[in-house]
């Protein structure tokens, strides 16, 4: 806790000072807050920010869920090696895995060549995906989706299987039984699943600069710009405060929903 705590205190420590002529001045007020709060720009990216978050955490539930399902009741035999996989993508090298997105989302990369030759497009796309805010959201689904399965093969793994066969027993079809047995039961686990999804997305910084080309910046980028480039440490650190608060406060809004609408009776 000391040295998780610590720089979190040093970092709202910072958002009191200011900064002048790439110099930090321990001036104790409020100045480098109102220039934050007081810039659309800030608000616009923060805006962008979660909204590509959100995408992304409902892409990778969509995705993840059916990809866990299946592989907890059909691919039984192969659940060694299903969880060798899961944990050999999480050890890949995140670099490695973004920039060898950027060979296949080019112009003369794989995505565009199997476009050319279905005749979707006669002559595929000018700039090929790469560099548009689509290949960034495609790039953080990727880097990110593992979490979301592993939390979700967890989840499904534990259900008590003789609840299903209650509700077989009372005449519920498989598709009922799915939607209103083994669905609820793996609420939880796709809380926590998009708890990780979201938490990591809103700091995402390689995928927007590598694959998205910058053109469309989100917070990390610009944390990181304004801490590296305009050595404002007092408006980085704000910048920050701000974003782990959205992070914070978002999660918050909804898990107390989920709780209400847990508790609401059917």
């Amino acid at each position: 806790m000391l040295f998780y705590a610590a720089p979190l205190l040093l970092m709202l420590v910072l958002t009191f000072q200011a900064s002048r002529q790439f110099q930090l001045y321990w001036s104790w007020d409020l100045s480098t807050w109102s220039l934050a709060l007081t810039r659309p720009h800030y608000w616009w990216t923060l805006a962008r920010t979660l909204s590509t978050s959100l995408t992304c955490v409902a892409l990778c539930l969509v995705i993840a869920f059916p990809m866990a399902y299946c592989m907890v009741t059909r691919l039984r035999a192969w659940d060694a090696h299903i969880k060798v996989l899961i944990v050999f993508a999480f050890l890949t090298d995140l670099v490695l895995k973004t920039y060898g997105w950027v060979l296949v989302l080019d112009q003369e990369g794989l995505a565009n060549w199997l476009i050319r030759r279905t005749g979707l497009v006669e002559a595929g796309f000018d700039h090929g995906f790469i560099f548009t805010p689509y290949a960034a959201l495609f790039g953080m689904v990727v880097n990110l989706l593992p979490f979301m399965i592993f939390t979700l093969y967890l989840s499904i793994e534990a259900l008590d299987r003789d609840l299903l066969l209650a509700a077989y027993d009372a005449g519920a079809t498989r598709l009922r039984a799915f939607w209103e047995v083994t669905v609820p039961l793996c609420v939880p686990g796709m809380a926590a699943g998009s708890a990780f999804v979201f938490i990591l997305s809103m700091g995402s910084l390689l995928e927007e600069r590598v694959l998205g080309g910058g053109k469309a910046p989100m917070m990390g980028s610009l944390i990181r710009q304004t801490f590296e480039t305009r050595v404002n440490w007092p408006l980085g650190a704000t910048l920050t405060t701000i974003l782990v608060s959205a992070t914070l406060l978002t999660i918050a809004v909804a898990w107390l929903t989920l709780v209400k609408n847990r508790r609401m009776p059917q």
